[in-house]
């Protein structure tokens, strides 16, 4: 036991801790106004001591961001079972449960800015993108996909972030209006794709085979075919 029963963490130990304050703050305030001075009086230490386990804010924002990185990636794993619209929505429910909980320092992060602009930051945002899109991929049952697929899944994860940060941003719309809105975008874009697409098209007639009366891509079909229903 240390100074006033006190136990004394391992290197190991005090990183991780440093890491999750660290994470903790930048999840109610943008990184850049956090300081180094105020992790340290979350966690207990010094801010000199901080300098024994990150060599400074940057490092220590950069780990955060490695943890946060593995843990939205997770946010897309999700089954290969059941019909597509219903697997899309639980991924979306899990995005923005991440959103939610780390607001400020997500919105920080996508937007730019000095403390987020380093080259480690830029590749794990990256790194989570790429594994966003391999998970779609997975999904669809595809290994390699046409360019025009690829256009579709890579529009809709940049759909997905820029819809989040607009949702930030006051939060106007309803959570759950969005994360069902992303599937039903999903299911336009790749629409949109199959009509000069033949390998799109194909994926799109197996996904609509498997997609149950009462799923999200049903109620998107129901929805277009009510407007176009004489008035």
């Amino acid at each position: 036991m240390g100074i006033g029963g006190r136990r004394r963490m391992g290197v190991e130990e005090r990183r991780r801790q440093l890491i999750g304050v660290a994470l903790d703050l930048f999840s109610r305030r943008p990184p850049d106004e956090v300081s180094l001075d105020e992790i340290a009086t979350a966690a207990g230490i010094s801010r000199p001591l901080v300098y024994h386990y990150f060599p400074g804010k940057l490092g220590l924002y950069e780990a955060a961001l490695q943890r946060a990185a593995e843990d939205l990636t997770e946010r897309f794993d999700e089954p290969h079972e059941g019909p597509l619209g219903a697997r899309l929505l639980r991924v979306m429910r899990r995005f923005f449960d991440f959103v939610d909980e780390h607001g400020p320092g997500f919105s920080a992060l996508l937007r730019g800015g000095p403390a987020v602009g380093s080259a480690a930051a830029d590749a794990l945002i990256d790194s989570v993108r790429q594994a966003a899109y391999g998970q779609i991929l997975a999904h669809l049952g595809v290994s390699e996909a046409s360019p025009r697929l690829e256009l579709v899944v890579r529009s809709w994860i940049a759909l997905a972030e820029s819809t989040a940060l607009i949702w930030l941003d006051g939060r106007r719309i309803p959570r759950a209006e969005l994360e069902l809105q992303l599937v039903h975008d999903f299911a336009a874009l790749a629409a949109v794709g199959a009509a000069r697409d033949p390998e799109t098209a194909a994926l799109l007639r197996a996904v609509a085979r498997d997609e149950p009366g009462d799923g999200p891509f049903a109620e998107l079909a129901a929805r277009l075919a009510a407007l176009g229903a004489p008035r």
